[in-house]
């Protein structure tokens, strides 16, 4: 194999050990989001388990404020009936704190519902939160995982980064930006090896005057489909 294309698959092999390095770099911000998203749905569980038990407290609230209300009511009531000295008030008043008993009934029967929906509701919001450490200990275990891969990622490129440095320098500098520019535009795969009349980058068969030179091992063939640097590897 000619020297300038085998210093250049070696080239060629750090600077693709550099584009996954690259891709694995980049996809760690998106585990990070993902590892932080399977957080919110826990989260948003627990939010709406506290919303609802304050709910139900404001309502408890409600109901003991009305109680106590129609109890201020019942004795206001009982004091005019004292005073009064009129049968047809007198009674008239008893319907009243009779009406208001009964509100008082109604609203305590509510009130030990609601103290009930209180304990379901404590009990929700208990496994909600259980559910939400659990998730977080997980995440915070993945995201430590991905903080030293991405630790160990950074140290691999800087490695590879200097070995492709020492090599592009030794490279041969008469075939090097073409090398650079196919680099960029050919998926990563710059210097390519023909076989049974093809080329391996495009597939495309190549033509009689290409395939001469690289079986004669020409410096610098090129397959004329899509550019790239050709050499033969039939050869033994």
């Amino acid at each position: 194999m000619i020297p300038s294309i085998q210093a250049l698959l070696v080239l060629q092999d750090r600077d693709r050990r550099l584009r996954v390095l690259a891709d694995d770099l980049a996809k760690i911000p998106k585990d990070e989001a993902r590892a932080g998203d399977r957080l919110a749905g826990d989260t948003r569980a627990v939010q709406v388990a506290k919303d609802a038990m304050m709910a139900n407290e404001i309502e408890i609230k409600k109901v003991e404020m009305d109680t106590a209300t129609r109890r201020t009511t019942i004795q206001r009531l009982k004091t005019q009936q004292f005073e009064t000295r009129k049968n047809d008030e007198f009674q008239a008043l008893g319907h009243e704190i009779t009406r208001y008993e009964k509100d008082i009934d109604g609203l305590e029967t509510r009130e030990l519902e609601l103290m009930e929906k209180a304990d379901d509701l404590r009990g929700t919001l208990q496994r909600a939160e259980a559910a939400l450490a659990q998730t977080r200990k997980l995440v915070d275990e993945d995201l430590a995982n991905l903080a030293q891969r991405k630790q160990r990622l950074e140290a691999d490129t800087l490695e590879v980064q200097a070995e492709r440095n020492q090599l592009a320098a030794a490279a041969p500098a008469s075939m090097l930006p073409l090398y650079e520019r196919l680099l960029k535009t050919k998926n990563g795969l710059a210097v390519v090896p023909v076989t049974a009349g093809k080329c391996t980058g495009c597939h495309m068969k190549l033509v009689a005057s290409t395939l001469v030179k690289v079986h004669s091992q020409v410096e610098g063939t090129q397959c004329e489909s899509c550019g790239r640097l050709v050499y033969d590897g039939d050869a033994s």
